[in-house]
């Protein structure tokens, strides 16, 4: 049963740079928020701090932009050097509409411009450079959790959390992209409803709920909070990342 679930942001957290200690910048702010914590609890970090820590930065003066990366900028109004990294970073290009590529990522999610942005990265004067999603998002939040780990045994869930746009919906979500010590998925198959019937085929992304909870007081813009507490939520233990969630090739119906 579910109880009460509180969304506890960190506020006012420091800005990120390459090879800074997230963990350690995670336990002074939990400090400087007064902030304890408990068993059971979630950390909801976001995308762009993990991948500016672990200096995931491309300077656009470094990228020689291929053909097809010429091409594709054509039809989406993109810099080809951006398109440049979309690419390296993408196993397949799914759709082009100005303004947006839609990729699988390497690390097989399908979204917009495998995650690359300029947004929130301190750009220095003429020499533009964008951040790409971390290596391995599920190695990053093992390494977090076990960095952030209190009493022996004992160590916070965490997930690696990103905004991502959806098919048939307007707007962006809060998407997990990797996590650690949580089961992603919360199967329920074989439990009762409210009338006695067998469910058969539920089975809630939990690792993504969660994420999309802490984005709304992550933000967007200039709110300073990637770091996001949540405590009271229905979420099992477990081992398997947030490539779990991943819908396998042979069941998309819509690719």
């Amino acid at each position: 049963m579910s109880g009460t679930v509180q969304v506890i942001p960190l506020r006012d957290f420091p800005l990120v740079a390459p090879g800074d200690d997230l963990a350690a910048l995670i336990r002074a702010s939990l400090a400087d928020n007064q902030i304890e914590l408990a068993s059971g609890d979630v950390l909801v970090v976001a995308q762009k701090v993990v991948s500016k820590a672990e200096g995931r930065y491309v300077r656009l003066a470094d990228v020689e932009p291929s053909g097809r990366a010429a091409t594709i900028a054509a039809q989406a109004d993109k810099d080809p050097r951006q398109v440049e990294c979309i690419l390296r970073e993408s196993r397949e290009v799914l759709r082009v509409r100005p303004g947006v590529i839609i990729v699988e990522h390497r690390l097989g999610f399908v979204m917009a411009n495998a995650g690359i942005d300029r947004s929130n990265i301190e750009q220095p004067d003429g020499d533009p450079r964008v951040l790409l999603l971390p290596e391995d998002p599920d190695r990053s939040a093992e390494t977090l959790r076990k960095a952030l780990t209190g009493r022996p045994g004992e160590a916070p869930m965490v997930i690696i959390n990103d905004s991502v746009g959806r098919a048939w919906r307007k707007g962006t979500v809060g998407m997990a992209i990797g996590s650690a010590g949580l089961d992603p998925l919360y199967n329920q198959v074989g439990e009762r409803d409210l009338f006695g019937n067998q469910l058969e085929v539920t089975e809630a992304a939990v690792a993504d709920e969660l994420a999309a909870a802490a984005s709304l007081v992550q933000g967007e813009s200039d709110e300073r909070c990637p770091v996001v507490l949540v405590r009271g939520a229905r979420v099992r233990s477990g081992l398997g990342g947030a490539k779990a969630i991943l819908r396998e090739r042979e069941m998309d119906m819509f690719r």
